[in-house]
């Protein structure tokens, strides 16, 4: 896992995220690529105003211009190897257009009071469409100490299995790994996932727990709380979106509520 993909944006997680690819970028010993992404402004109604649209957009270079000199300031002085992209565009297509040669790309959970960009969806979108996983960080948080505990959401799923083996470079540098299971799963269970990581030296602990009141996501929040471990491995929509909008999914309330990062694989 060398190529860690940054996007660069002035909006409310973005320390979060710098901070965040850095510790990342210098743990593995790689190379960090920030995509400074220009986003292309929606106007409200069903008018099209292209004098507005244009002074919109103008406005919004401006803002990334001076937002950009910053950051390119401050990753001067950092020990890691990094390389700028400026794009223009919506910001999930452009991530998704770049990530081909990447292993790893940070975003946000969720951003406070549903501040633009809607986080959410835009993990969603590069998730599914890019193929790579995700390292996902609330906008709180000030870097990753990926020598910490880890915890893995297992439930049998392909996307389960993806996140487990994309992120096991990450993992191999943990100090302690907590397989949780809750409650009956379809697929292999948690004691194979032990098995995978004992091979690349890896030995996890494995929990069993029952799903409590509040499903699978309460469950696995509640460990969170309690255990507050430095990330966690987990599959991101094993079921469709539109699914998991209708019946409340797992993922969509992990991005919401998680106090801690989370590593998504699909």
């Amino acid at each position: 896992m060398k190529n860690v993909l940054l996007p660069i944006h002035e909006d409310a997680g973005q320390e979060a995220r710098l901070q965040v690819a850095l510790d990342l970028t210098r743990s593995m010993a790689g190379h960090l690529t920030c995509l400074d992404i220009v986003q292309i402004p929606l106007l409200a109604g069903t008018e099209y105003y292209p004098d507005a649209e244009l002074m919109l957009l103008a406005q919004a270079r401006g803002r990334e211009a001076a937002n950009a000199q910053h950051v390119r300031k401050r990753l001067e002085v950092e020990d890691v190897a990094w390389s700028w992209i400026d794009q223009t565009g919506h910001i999930a297509s452009v991530i998704a257009d770049a990530a081909a040669l990447a292993d790893v790309i940070v975003l946000n959970t969720s951003l406070a009071d549903r501040m633009e960009p809607e986080m959410q969806s835009v993990v969603s979108d590069v998730v599914l469409k890019a193929g790579k996983p995700i390292l996902a960080v609330p906008e709180t948080k000030r870097g990753i100490e990926l020598r910490g505990h880890v915890l893995v959401a297992w439930d049998g799923s392909r996307p389960a299995a993806e996140a487990l083996r994309a992120a096991t470079p990450l993992v191999q540098q943990a100090v302690g790994v907590t397989i949780v299971q809750i409650g009956a799963i379809t697929g292999d269970p948690a004691e194979e996932a032990a098995s995978y990581l004992s091979r690349h030296g890896i030995h996890a602990r494995v929990d069993r727990l029952d799903e409590l009141e509040g499903g699978v996501a309460g469950t696995l929040l509640m460990m969170l709380e309690q255990r507050q471990p430095t990330y966690c491995v987990m599959g991101a929509y094993g079921h469709s979106r539109l699914r998991e909008s209708l019946f409340g999914g797992v993922t969509r309330r992990m991005l919401a509520e998680a106090p801690v990062s989370l590593f998504l694989g699909h």
